[in-house]
């Protein structure tokens, strides 16, 4: 801990199992380093919210704004996050502190019944709560019935089981994490779904101005996930954010060289997918982001439109919910 004395550690988290997971298994990597930790279970207005659609009432940062509350009020001292779920703009005097090693950042297909997409019958109710997973799926098989799935990765698997949806669609990370890797009936490959902008990693937020834990989180970063996330991201920064654009953002660090991916589609699906794809040399945070940058120029000149102005400028935050 580079000389320092082990820092007392409170974890803010949301109170789902998945997100109990994740805020344990920091925990246990911070303990194995001497710290105390603790955690903090929080319930969230995304938690709160079930029966509309995250594009209608906020978007994903509804699932961590009371956790972030607790850092700026000092009752916790970090909040772990599925970086998809983390909004590209942090609030001021806040940070992303540490990456770590991604897990499969893949979708699932889930169902009881039916072995994989192909074998949905036409007109087939499929479960997401994800404007891309919507759009892309509707790329694929036009005739499924895409309806809005909400709750915890527990309560989408209940409402499956009750026979509401012939499948649904998960981040493989989460089941696999969960030991629920036995539910997968099939996995989408990024050619066919790519994955969202950070899915399947986990991000450490703290206060800008701790940096003394900053310093402690940093032997927990895993630098090529850090590097192909931060690319990700720069996309759907660049498109204004994930609020209500159905955007994918995927790379694939090689060596040095990363490969990054990104798909648009509208919502309702009116209009064609565009698609972008660039590589380069990569071995900071201002490359990664730089591709990004470069990626979301080519999706813009493409006839891609996110739901904030061109890259290059400031992105329009998400509507209160």
């Amino acid at each position: 801990m580079s000389g320092t004395h082990p820092i007392p550690l409170v974890i803010a988290t949301r109170e789902s199992r998945l997100a109990l997971w994740q805020a344990r298994h920091v925990q246990a990597l911070l303990q194995a380093r001497g710290h105390g930790v603790q955690l903090l279970g929080m319930t969230t207005r995304g938690d709160q919210i079930l029966d509309r659609s995250l594009a209608k009432v906020g978007g994903k940062g509804l699932f961590i704004k009371e956790l972030e509350a607790a850092l700026v009020q000092g009752r916790a001292q970090i909040a772990v996050h599925s970086l998809k779920d983390l909004p590209m703009d942090l609030p001021a005097g806040l940070s992303l502190a540490c990456v770590l090693e991604r897990e499969d950042p893949r979708d699932a297909l889930v169902s009881a019944r039916y072995a994989g997409l192909d074998a949905l019958p036409r007109g087939a109710r499929v479960g997401t709560s994800s404007l891309r997973r919507q759009v892309l799926l509707q790329a694929l098989r036009p005739d499924l019935r895409i309806e809005v799935l909400r709750g915890n990765l527990d309560t989408r698997l209940r409402k499956l089981d009750e026979g509401r949806y012939d499948a649904i669609v998960l981040a493989a990370a989460g089941l696999k994490r969960l030991g629920l890797e036995a539910r997968i009936c099939a996995l989408f490959e990024p050619a066919a779904m790519l994955p969202a902008a950070g899915q399947g990693a986990l991000g450490i937020e703290v206060r800008s101005d701790r940096a003394d834990l900053i310093a402690a989180l940093a032997p927990l970063a895993h630098q090529p996930t850090w590097l192909t996330v931060a690319a990700e991201r720069a996309v759907s920064r660049a498109m204004g954010g994930s609020c209500s654009t159905p955007l994918a953002a995927h790379g694939v660090l090689t060596g040095a060289v990363l490969r990054l991916d990104a798909v648009w589609g509208e919502p309702e699906g009116r209009a064609p997918l565009v698609r972008a794809q660039s590589s380069a040399p990569v071995a900071t945070l201002a490359q990664a982001e730089a591709l990004g940058s470069a990626v979301a120029r080519r999706l813009h000149a493409g006839g891609a439109r996110g739901s904030g102005p061109a890259p290059d400028g400031a992105p329009t935050p998400c509507p209160p919910g």
